[in-house]
């Protein structure tokens, strides 16, 4: 219960952050955004365009909830994994979540994504969406990190 506990919160928290660094140093620019990796991979997955851009409106503006969907799952399900991994591999842990946020930077945006083509291959992606997603998942992964100590010292 403690892991499912601290992997939730650790994927609920490090997906906020992640949001609001995408608001600092947005990775990519107004057109290419226009249809995001996540709702491109679920067009890519057969869903419909007017399916993966469903929005609600909150003052004035439109937020698009399926995509806030797909950005929080996918953090919900690094975070418990992480947090599973972590109490079974403590050297998981090293740099305290930057490695692993590395990893999964490197395994998404390097590799997976691209072999997919859900985004342009790395040479084709500009220096900022680089930046951007690099530094915003060594921080995402220390967040998740910061959680799972968290949980587990207001338990003991």
């Amino acid at each position: 219960m403690l892991i499912i506990l601290a992997g939730l919160l650790a994927g609920v928290v490090s997906g906020f952050f992640k949001l609001g660094w995408e608001i600092l140093l947005p990775p990519r620019n107004e057109a290419r955004n226009e249809t995001n990796p996540p709702q491109r991979m679920l067009q890519q997955m057969g869903f419909s365009k007017e399916f993966t851009h469903k929005y609600y409106e909150y003052s004035g503006e439109k937020v698009q909830y399926v995509s806030l969907i797909m950005h929080f799952g996918f953090s919900i399900t690094f975070g418990l994994l992480y947090v599973w991994l972590i109490t079974l591999f403590p050297v998981v842990g090293i740099w305290q979540g930057i490695i692993y946020g590395m990893f999964i930077w490197v395994l998404f945006h390097l590799i997976i994504m691209p072999i997919t083509h859900t985004v342009p291959s790395i040479s084709k992606q500009p220096f900022e969406e680089h930046f951007s997603e690099f530094l915003g998942h060594v921080f995402w992964g220390y967040i998740i990190n910061m959680c799972y100590i968290y949980v587990y010292l207001m338990i003991k």
